[in-house]
């Protein structure tokens, strides 16, 4: 499903540049669910960006489905987004202006999903995650772990082939997060590839696949040789690098 070839992200600041991911390759088939664990600062959350598509400012060669996307402009990028990849964000990123059910319907508004499909998913996403009696108020009348429930439905309600997830479960209580990883666990079950990004072992255990970044390795694949060979990874020239 993905193929990562020789991706490398930098940053270029007025001390010099920043590695924030050196010479990763990787692949991801359909139906894995994997977990990128590491500190803050290994490179963990940009992985997940150029995964998704978010951010284009990286080098290598990226893969997905039957698509070049290090071949593809910024346009297609973005409709390869929309069409398979729902992402949950760690600060939720919801659109303060918009209700909970217009939130969940922007998703699906950029496919091909006629207006009573749509309605339809968006009740069927607002039961499944018991938030029907939200779905009149706006962000800034949640909770933040009510946010994030509504981060995790976003991101589910358009049936995604792939959902990468940044710290899904950190802005919820134990039986909250509980959930939401037992909803990835059927989700992947049924055919969906999950990437999720964490610091908690419970959640990494869900999955059955767990890539360690370290100063923008990856430092337990095979296919990084400088660092499997013991090597010190260079990951700065001047700054440090950003999670």
């Amino acid at each position: 499903m993905i193929q990562l070839r020789n991706i490398e992200r930098l940053y270029k600041t007025g001390a010099g540049a920043t590695f924030v991911l050196r010479r990763i390759n990787l692949e991801i088939r359909q139906g894995d669910f994997v977990t990128v664990m590491g500190p803050s600062g290994a490179g963990k959350s940009t992985l997940l960006s150029i995964l998704g598509m978010l951010d284009d400012a990286w080098t290598g060669e990226y893969h997905f489905l039957d698509h070049a996307v290090h071949k593809l402009d910024r346009k297609k990028r973005a409709d390869l987004n929309r069409q398979y990849i729902g992402f949950v964000f760690q600060s939720y990123h919801l659109l303060d202006n918009l209700t909970v059910y217009e939130n969940l319907d922007v998703p699906l508004s950029y496919r091909n999903i006629g207006r009573a499909q749509r309605a339809s998913m968006v009740a069927e996403a607002l039961d499944r995650f018991q938030i029907v009696g939200k779905k009149d108020l706006y962000p800034s009348q949640l909770s933040g772990g009510q946010q994030q429930l509504v981060g995790v439905a976003r991101a589910v309600v358009g049936n995604p082939k792939l959902i990468l997830a940044d710290e899904p479960t950190g802005n919820l209580h134990s039986s909250q997060a509980k959930d939401i990883m037992e909803l990835f666990k059927r989700l992947n079950d049924q055919g969906t590839t999950i990437v999720q990004v964490t610091h908690s072992e419970v959640n990494a255990a869900y999955g059955n696949r767990t890539i360690q970044l370290f100063d923008g390795w990856i430092t337990n694949e095979p296919k990084n040789p400088e660092v499997a060979a013991g090597k010190q990874p260079i990951a700065a020239i001047g700054a440090q690098p950003q999670g």
